[in-house]
């Protein structure tokens, strides 16, 4: 039995959105170190270009804002300039926004909500071809949707928005997983909890405090981000399909709350 092999991403091209920096490089260091070609994409197109730099000649930077449709369309038309086909897509460009109930703008609904869960959908679906292209029997292409435990419990503080587009985008993950399993195409979700990053400022600027309240004991580092996503991209995951995996030292499933008799 060969398993170490069914870890290998010899030969496939991954693209990464929100790839410049924390979750998304994480995930596409990881992706290289097994032998995958990584395209990243950000806003930002010094960060993008720097962080491809830094990864070495297997990443290539494709800057695209990919929070409105035609972003996503563009991103998907510069990576047909360099490929003919994509076997993973990692939907992880994402925001935030935290107000009071009564001040919550309009607009920090809808950047929220636009970059969170419709690009991860008109992004797969500008991709579509490319996927297809790259989906073969018994190697299915995947796509991941970078989620979070905060569409999965609450966390203290008032982001309306944020847990509105991740509780829809791990349902949104098993629709399309539904439709694009037909194409051999797998898509599944990561819900990463407290790990160090610009979102999650608590547990970078205070991971011993926040610690505390994980059953692991410890706030996740990025080879367990790297090694998660792998898992899903790679032959191991493809009986896995629309299903999320948690990634959060055991806060949602293994915390252990007050009782009410207590």
């Amino acid at each position: 039995m060969d398993i170490a092999s069914w870890f290998r991403l010899d030969g496939r091209i991954a693209l990464v959105t929100g790839g410049s920096r924390n979750i998304g490089k994480w995930i596409a260091e990881g992706f290289i170190a097994q032998g995958a070609k990584v395209y990243i994409s950000a806003r930002k197109a010094e960060d993008c270009f720097a962080t491809a730099e830094e990864l070495g000649p297997n990443c290539v930077a494709l800057p695209q804002d990919v929070s409105t449709v035609a972003g996503c369309r563009a991103l998907a038309e510069q990576l047909r300039e360099h490929e003919q086909k994509l076997d993973i897509l990692v939907n992880n460009a994402g925001t935030a926004w935290g107000e009071p109930f009564d001040q919550f703008p309009e607009k920090g609904w809808d950047k929220v909500m636009d970059l969170n869960l419709k690009s991860p959908f008109f992004l797969t679906q500008a991709l579509h071809g490319l996927l297809k292209a790259g989906a073969a029997t018994g190697n299915p292409a995947k796509v991941i949707n970078i989620t979070s435990i905060d569409g999965q419990r609450l966390n203290p503080w008032e982001t309306y928005s944020y847990h509105a587009s991740k509780a829809g985008l791990i349902y949104l993950t098993k629709r399309m997983a539904a439709r694009l399993i037909e194409d051999n195409i797998v898509v599944t979700s990561l819900a990463p909890g407290a790990f160090p990053s610009q979102m999650n400022r608590a547990a970078r600027d205070h991971g011993d405090m926040v610690a505390k309240s994980i059953p692991s004991k410890r706030i996740g580092v990025p080879e367990d981000m790297a090694a998660a996503a792998l898992y899903l991209a790679a032959r191991s995951g493809d009986y896995v399909v629309g299903e999320t995996l948690t990634v959060d030292g055991g806060l949602v499933s293994a915390k252990v709350g007050v009782s009410i008799d207590a």
